[in-house]
């Protein structure tokens, strides 16, 4: 039994890779009373409502995060909001800084400020690996945004709002990522590879789906919750996908990492160990620390790198998480 069950849910970015994946996985599995899908893009809401046709308590809401007035009306009678809206293209945030700024920094205080004063029970909003230590500007405007919304919870008990953001790795399959890149490649013979030694954290849209889900079960307000899961090579991943043809060291692009790193050592101080995720808690005095009470404190030198993960994934396991995209 989730928390969404017979509520108003609302999803910023809802027509994205991840938005589409919660929404059919809400409406198939929660039985909420109305997903409302808010998004700026009215194509994608067109092909999305003809996928989405069998289901009766599914609305649209043509709309920007930028558009605080508009985030208004759509959050009326809303009870738990997920913010997947985001400028996310590194390259072209490095190009276009000052959009990323109004989507992603600024679009979270609009949609603090929403829930706030429509008295929205809960909001999760997604995060990534780049925004801890970020060294590109998506991932600056992000660590921004996770410490607005971790913060908000400071300012939000007239409504009794809950915030809370999920940080997780690359989405096997979502747009931009590298499996549709080396697919799309491989028909060429030639797969360029930027450094052999780089590594990946890997989820599935469906695992990073109900891992959202589920904490919104058991949020407080004020976490940063990351999943356990497998890290991966870029040989190997390009192995798995295409083992007849020859690859190219190109080189890091501007702004790239060599691991993923979703918490640095200087977190480790607030960070506890669940069976399944971490969760970084905030460094607020209305913070309750008995609160995850099952959790475990993790070393003070602890960090949570791709590169010196615990699990990995093989070129078998590769294969499977790929054919079941």
């Amino acid at each position: 039994m989730s928390i969404l069950k017979g509520k108003v849910v609302l999803i910023t970015g809802g027509t994205g890779s991840f938005g589409k994946k919660f929404s059919k996985t809400l409406l198939d599995e929660f039985a909420p009373e109305k997903l409302i899908i808010y998004s700026r893009d009215e194509l994608k809401q067109y092909e999305m409502q003809e996928q989405f046709s069998g289901y009766a308590n599914v609305r649209f809401f043509v709309g920007d995060v930028r558009d605080s007035e508009r985030l208004l009306r759509a959050f009326h009678g809303v009870d738990y909001v997920v913010h997947a809206a985001a400028l996310k293209q590194v390259p072209a945030m490095e190009y276009n800084p000052s959009e990323a700024i109004k989507t992603n920094i600024m679009g979270a205080m609009n949609i603090i400020e929403a829930a706030i004063d429509r008295k929205v029970k809960g909001v999760i909003a997604l995060s990534t690996d780049k925004a801890c230590n970020p060294i590109n500007l998506y991932g600056a405007t992000k660590l921004c945004s996770d410490k607005l919304f971790v913060a908000a919870n400071s300012y939000a008990s007239i409504s009794g709002t809950k915030f809370a953001v999920v940080r997780y790795g690359n989405v096997v399959g979502s747009r931009g990522s590298v499996v549709p890149f080396f697919l799309k490649k491989r028909v060429e013979g030639l797969l360029p590879i930027t450094h052999p030694e780089m590594t990946r954290f890997w989820i599935t849209l469906d695992q990073g789906v109900r891992f959202v889900v589920k904490n919104f079960d058991r949020m407080k307000g004020g976490e940063i919750f990351v999943p356990k899961i497998p890290s991966m090579n870029i040989m190997d991943l390009a192995k798995a996908l295409a083992p007849e043809c020859k690859t190219k060291i190109v080189g890091i692009r501007p702004g790239e990492k060599l691991h993923e790193v979703m918490i640095s050592a200087d977190d480790a101080r607030y960070t506890k160990e669940l069976e399944d995720c971490y969760i970084i808690r905030p460094a607020f005095p209305w913070w309750d620390n008995d609160n995850h009470a099952g959790g475990r404190a993790v070393p003070e030198s602890f960090h949570y790198s791709s590169d010196s993960n615990n699990e990995w994934l093989k070129l078998d396991q590769l294969r499977e998480m790929i054919n079941n995209i």
